[in-house]
């Protein structure tokens, strides 16, 4: 986990699988409050588990008012939002 500016940069693991789950919950609980950037550039694989966590905390953090965006988003962690029927751009970091 390192900032980005005043944004924290939460990295994702390779694996996102039931396993996972309840540390990715208990990563983004400790950075509730704070501007998240979720880095997906290494997911290999990832699992309907962990979409909801991400998906939950997003909600989270939009009802705190505070920044939730993705970026690097791997080809794997991209057509398993799709998949799923989740349309991720508006969570993609926009470039300037």
């Amino acid at each position: 986990m390192a900032a980005s500016g005043s944004a924290h940069i939460l990295k994702l693991n390779p694996v996102l699988d039931l396993n996972e789950a309840v540390g990715l919950h208990g990563q983004l609980l400790a950075m509730r409050g704070r501007d998240l950037v979720i880095d997906a550039s290494d997911v290999q694989r990832c699992g309907t588990q962990c979409v909801q966590v991400l998906m939950s905390a997003a909600r989270t953090w939009e009802e705190d008012q505070k920044s939730y965006r993705m970026t690097g988003v791997s080809d794997a962690f991209g057509k398993t939002m799709q998949l799923i029927g989740i349309d991720i751009d508006q969570f993609l970091v926009k470039e300037n």
